[in-house]
């Protein structure tokens, strides 16, 4: 179990480190995918299932949504 949750974490940081790095939107949408769905995992692997649920509905909806609208801006070209 504590190697389950160690490698959640090293996802978590490793998707954090993908939104940060990538300079096209496309792949830093998959990295904020990636560190949302570990850091639920990992959350929910400690028992704390509130912040889980909170983090998927805030920090995936909304920057979600406001990833997805900036490559719809990105990709219009005039």
């Amino acid at each position: 179990m504590t190697y389950f949750v160690l490698f959640l974490a090293l996802c978590f940081v490793l998707g954090g480190l993908a939104v940060a790095s990538n300079l096209s939107l496309y792949y830093g949408v998959v990295g904020l995918l990636l560190a949302s769905v570990m850091g639920c995992g990992w959350w929910l692997s400690l028992g704390i299932s509130f912040v889980s649920l909170v983090l998927f509905m805030v920090y995936l909806r909304g920057m979600l949504v406001v990833s997805v609208y900036s490559v719809t801006l990105s990709a219009e070209h005039f």
